[in-house]
């Protein structure tokens, strides 16, 4: 049996997140207003056929899978590319050498969307915040950085939508919030894992310092049935 984080969507939607799914057999799919993400158990023809039959009209799937594999019949090649899989060395919480941040709320996903919209960290929804807990940091009102979870696997939690406005980079305060919500989730009993392209060489410097070390490397594929390929 593979490993829960070789096909870390599929496992977080027939796990923790079954809640936020939808999708029947071999194939399930988030919502697309949460997250733009499918998944396969298996790259069968089988699996693709469940895919197809609940994918949004006119929507590319967007697979986590560990390889670039094969094209099955029938479906057309949007994009590919790799993603580094990072997880920490070491699972004791890091020192507290940091500013305690905001706990964000349904209250703050006007000043998250403003953020995102300008820092750009990569998918982005209207209920993107209720995967999981988001911290930020506020200046002058304004929230300028943030971090927070997105998919949830059994013991494993994913950190994503890190992100700082470029008036307040060069600080450190995606690094402030890391630890933060690296501690609390080691503390949970959660092993906190996330993705990252690896030409986005400052971010994976930043990952390195903060003790993460690359786990291995999973393709994201994004497949749209023919038929809706028009």
């Amino acid at each position: 049996m593979s490993h829960v984080l070789d096909n870390p969507v599929w496992f977080a939607l027939i796990g923790p997140q079954a809640d936020f799914a939808h999708g029947q057999g071999l194939a399930r799919h988030f919502y697309r207003d949460m997250a733009p993400f499918s998944a396969v158990e298996e790259a069968t023809p089988a699996a693709y056929a469940d895919l197809a039959s609940d994918l949004p009209s006119n929507t590319e799937a967007r697979l986590f899978r560990p390889s670039d594999e094969a094209l099955p019949p029938g479906w057309l090649a949007i994009d590919a590319f790799p993603m580094l899989q990072m997880v920490p060395k070491h699972d004791r919480p890091i020192a507290e050498d940091y500013a305690v941040p905001d706990d964000l709320t349904e209250a703050d996903v006007l000043a998250m969307r403003e953020l995102v919209d300008v820092a750009k960290p990569g998918p982005f929804g209207p209920r993107t915040h209720r995967l999981g807990r988001f911290v930020g940091y506020r200046e002058n009102g304004r929230l300028v950085a943030m971090a927070g979870e997105r998919l949830r696997l059994p013991s494993y939690v994913e950190l994503s939508a890190i992100c700082t406005h470029p008036v307040a980079r060069g600080r450190g305060l995606a690094g402030k919030l890391m630890r933060c919500l690296m501690n609390r989730a080691i503390v949970r009993g959660e092993s906190p894992f996330l993705h990252v392209r690896p030409e986005n060489r400052e971010a994976v410097s930043l990952y390195h310092r903060l003790g993460f070390t690359v786990r291995r490397e999973i393709w994201v594929l994004w497949r749209k049935p023919v038929s809706e390929a028009s």
